[in-house]
């Protein structure tokens, strides 16, 4: 039996901000992270491409207002900066 993927341990090098901030990145993370298992069965993000995190953003947020997006797209970008990919996104 595998452990589950520990989101806060992945993204801990490049946090910053303030409490509230963090809790939100981790949680829209893991949210992220779920949302990419179920589709493509890729369990971590050391197996992501880019057109993983381009999905979630234009399909999976694509009801949501404007700010929700923004935090997620945020989100997407620490990621990125995470798994040191130069990877491009836009909202």
């Amino acid at each position: 039996m595998s452990k589950p993927f520990d989101m806060e341990l992945f993204l801990a090098s490049v946090l910053t901000g303030s409490h509230a901030t963090r809790q939100r990145h981790l949680r829209q993370g893991t949210l992220i992270q779920v949302e990419i298992a179920n589709r493509w069965q890729r369990e971590t993000p050391w197996t992501w491409q880019r057109k993983h995190l381009a999905w979630f953003l234009e399909h999976r947020l694509n009801r949501h207002s404007e700010m929700p997006r923004y935090y997620y797209f945020l989100t997407v970008r620490l990621l990125a900066r995470r798994l040191q990919k130069t990877w491009e996104f836009t909202l």
